[in-house]
């Protein structure tokens, strides 16, 4: 599948997107220090069935920084004035880790914008990571061997070169390090929305299933053996969920227990 690339101007900040396929809109919203290369696999999965449409962040991929930390809110808004640009909505979101912190913002104060919202290892609150693997990485400076995962591709993507990634992982390190709480706005989401999580994730799968709980319209799926990169480990298996969710977001079950209007 072909992918074209441009870039919208949005407040002085050239933001990349790629696209690829037709039909209904279906936007990637790729995970922190990631870009759009971490989601061949959906594309070449997903673009034979929709329009798929994926921006990189500012600081992220072939998106340059901007001035100041990097925040969730602000990473949210210029995704809805992308989309805005674009004239993108309402689309069904998919967003990998903090991408889909990003799109449950967007479901939250942009619902005019969101279709259907799909997250994979995304968690609304701190408390939902496992204690450990984010701690330990936080730890490591951005010349450690092991950041060369991050560091590597992003000196060949970012227009900012490879001189700039420690500032960049600096603001990485400050944004998830922050505590936030997003369990009393929840309920704001009204669109349909699939919760993904690895069996062995960074977050963990009862806090997975707080969040499909908490929503409107809530679903839950736990892929068998997947880590936190469960779209690249389980792909067949993830663009599956996501084509049928988004085809049928309106759940009907035979026996339905946490669902069932009596009960509730």
């Amino acid at each position: 599948m072909t992918r074209a690339h441009a870039v919208v101007d949005i407040d002085g900040l050239p933001v990349w997107y790629e696209t690829a396929g037709a039909g209904d809109p279906l936007v990637l919203l790729h995970g922190g220090l990631s870009s759009n290369a971490s989601w061949a696999p959906q594309f070449e999965g997903l673009a034979p069935h929709r329009q798929v449409i994926a921006p990189e962040r500012r600081a992220h991929g072939h998106t340059p920084d901007v001035e100041g930390p990097l925040t969730y809110e602000d990473m949210a808004a210029e995704t809805a004035a992308v989309l805005s640009r674009l004239d993108v909505g309402p689309a069904h979101l998919v967003g990998w880790s903090d991408g889909g912190m990003v799109g449950l913002l967007l479901a939250m104060d942009r619902p005019e914008l969101v279709h259907t919202l799909t997250v994979t290892g995304t968690g609304f609150s701190l408390a939902g990571y496992i204690p450990g693997p984010i701690d330990d990485l936080l730890l490591l400076p951005a010349d450690d061997e092991e950041m060369a995962v991050f560091s590597d591709p992003y000196g060949a993507e970012s227009p900012d070169g490879p001189d700039h990634f420690p500032i960049v992982w600096e603001k990485i390190r400050q944004l998830w390090r922050a505590p936030f709480d997003w369990s009393d706005r929840l309920d704001r989401i009204v669109a349909p929305t699939l919760v993904i999580v690895g069996d062995d994730d960074v977050i963990s799968v009862p806090h997975a299933e707080q969040l499909a709980r908490g929503v409107a319209h809530g679903q839950l799926a736990v892929i068998p053996g997947a880590s936190h990169a469960a779209p690249l480990e389980k792909p067949a298996l993830f663009n599956q969920l996501v084509l049928d969710f988004t085809a049928h977001p309106t759940v009907a079950t035979l026996l339905p227990v946490w669902r069932d209007p009596a009960r509730s």
